[in-house]
C-alpha cells in the first residue's frame, strides 16, 4: 500500500500499487481516522490491505471536528463501491450522523462494509445491525456523559473547583479593591498598580461593589 502525503507529512491517501482494477469496476474505498495527530492509523490500513481495498482516505481529527478526507471518500463512490472502515466509530459520531452518512452513500449507489464488525449493507440484516450497534454506541456515550456529570456535580458539592487558580491572593486583592475605592481611580489603574491583568482588576472589584453582577458569571477567571 503506498500513501500520499499531506504538507505535515501526515499520510491522508493511500492506494494499493499493483491493484489492476478498471474505471468500470467496482471498488473498494477505505475510510481511515484517529483523533490526535499523535496517533497512527497503521493497524486501520493493514486491515485495508488484508482485506484487498483499493484506496483509502484517512483523518487525523476528533470525530466532532471537521473530517475533509471523509467527504473526499464519499465523493469519491461510485454505483457499486463499497466504502470500508475499520470499525463504525471509526467513520459516525452519533446515531444520526450515521444514518446521515449512510444514506449519502446509499444515494451515490454505494455499499458500507465495517471489517471488525458484521455489517455490510449490501443485505438487509447487515443493514439492520448497523443501525443496532450504532444506537448502542449512541447509548454508551450518552451514560459516560452522565457518570461525569454527576461525578462532577459531587466534587462541587464537596467544594471543588474547576479553572485557573487567581493570580491574586485574598491580601493583595483586598489591597487592590481598597486602592480602587478611594476614588479618582480606572479599573486599567488598578490592575496596572498591581501587575494583573484587566479582567482579573476588575472581578475583584466586581466581588466587592457587584456580586450580582452578570460579569463574574461570564468570565472564567472570576470564579
Amino acid at each position: 500500500m503506498v500513501c500520499g502525503w499531506s504538507r505535515k507529512q501526515n499520510p491522508i491517501l493511500c492506494y494499493v500499487r499493483d491493484s489492476n482494477k478498471t474505471g468500470g469496476q467496482a471498488m473498494f474505498i477505505g475510510y481511515a481516522r484517529v483523533s490526535t495527530s499523535e496517533q497512527e492509523t497503521s493497524l486501520q490500513l493493514d486491515a485495508f490491505g488484508a482485506a484487498g481495498v483499493d484506496t483509502v482516505y484517512q483523518d487525523k481529527a476528533s470525530g466532532v471536528g471537521k473530517r475533509p478526507q471523509l467527504q473526499r471518500a464519499l465523493r469519491a463512490l461510485k454505483p457499486g463501491d463499497t466504502l470500508v472502515v475499520w470499525k463504525i466509530d471509526r467513520l459516525a459520531r452519533s446515531l444520526s450522523d450515521l444514518l446521515s452518512l449512510l444514506a449519502q452513500i446509499e444515494a451515490r449507489g454505494a455499499r458500507f462494509r465495517s471489517l471488525t464488525e458484521p455489517i455490510d449493507t449490501s443485505s438487509s440484516m447487515g443493514t439492520f445491525v448497523l443501525q443496532i450497534l450504532g444506537a448502542v454506541a449512541q447509548l454508551e456515550r450518552s451514560i459516560i456523559r452522565e457518570r461525569v456529570m454527576a461525578g462532577q456535580a459531587a466534587a462541587r458539592a464537596r467544594g471543588k473547583t474547576w479553572g485557573p487558580v487567581r493570580t491574586l491572593s485574598p491580601e493583595r486583592e483586598r489591597r487592590l479593591v481598597a486602592w480602587f475605592l478611594e476614588g479618582g481611580r480606572t479599573y486599567r489603574q488598578a490592575a496596572e498598580k498591581f501587575e494583573v491583568s484587566l479582567g482579573i482588576a476588575k472581578c475583584a472589584i466586581y466581588r466587592v461593589v457587584r456580586p450580582d453582577a452578570p460579569y463574574l458569571s461570564r468570565r472564567r477567571q472570576c470564579r
